[in-house]
């Protein structure tokens, strides 16, 4: 199995230090080529985030797809550029990555005024579970990897919500490291939203996606997505609310992508 062996490669989770092969590393410049960006020492930091994060973190092929090395690099750099400067396991809660080819299905249940609970089949391009799984449609990983600058990234999307996921509900604020963040995440986010949701109805554009409007985890994922490849951009617009994702992700992407 190409994840077990590409796992072995890496030594586990435990070995400090990372000899980063460099076929990978082309790779990834092919792949993701926000990853060419990235100054030499984040880079080298990554490294030992994708490291940890193939050790413990099962992938799996499905709907036919045969898993390659390139996929489980090309959607380990961009889960792990999200929590490249933290510490400890990159994703704790999360056991499993599953990519389908193309676009898939799931059942979704919804439960109308009345209490009333229906399910449905609907079709994604990715999902995030609370029980620590992301389900990944491979040709929009690769479509959102190589196009860096149009802020469409599933691969960043579905992982924000991963970060969501840690401190219990997903309501849009990942989990913070004290009551003061929480309390400036909060008001700086929730003025944020709300003329976003006015801008949108207006139909105004704006430098987030509209999907953004459909509840405030979608918005935090959405700007997560934005926050990575249109950085000046959401910073002129947005000042406040890129600062707390700065803060939050402990990087500045303006720097590499300028």
């Amino acid at each position: 199995m190409i994840w077990e062996k590409l796992k072995a490669l890496f030594g586990g989770e435990t070995q400090e230090t990372v000899v980063f092969q460099e076929e990978w590393i082309a790779l990834l410049e092919k792949n993701v080529p926000l990853y060419a960006r990235l100054p030499e020492e984040l880079r080298l930091r990554l490294h030992e985030r994708i490291a940890q994060f193939i050790s413990t973190i099962r992938f799996e092929g499905c709907g036919g797809l045969e898993l390659k090395e390139d996929m489980i690099l090309t959607v380990a750099a961009q889960a792990c550029l999200l929590v490249v400067q933290r510490e400890g396991r990159p994703y704790p809660k999360l056991s499993a990555v599953y990519l389908y080819p193309t676009t898939f299905s799931s059942v979704s249940k919804r439960m109308d005024a009345h209490g009333i609970v229906s399910e449905g089949e609907v079709y994604r391009l990715g999902e995030s579970s609370h029980w620590g799984t992301v389900v990944l449609a491979w040709d929009s990983v690769t479509q959102g990897a190589r196009y860096i600058a149009n802020g469409d990234n599933v691969t960043f999307h579905e992982f924000a919500h991963q970060l969501d996921h840690e401190d219990g509900p997903t309501d849009g604020a990942p989990a913070l490291p004290s009551s003061g963040a929480y309390r400036r995440w909060s008001h700086v986010f929730h003025d944020n939203y709300a003329d976003f949701l006015q801008r949108t109805e207006e139909g105004k554009k704006t430098v987030l996606d509209a999907y953004g409007a459909t509840n405030p985890a979608e918005f935090f994922a959405v700007a997560t997505e934005t926050f990575f490849e249109k950085p000046q951009k959401l910073f002129d617009e947005r000042p406040e609310m890129y600062a707390e994702l700065a803060r939050y992700y402990h990087l500045d992407p303006r720097e590499w992508m300028g």
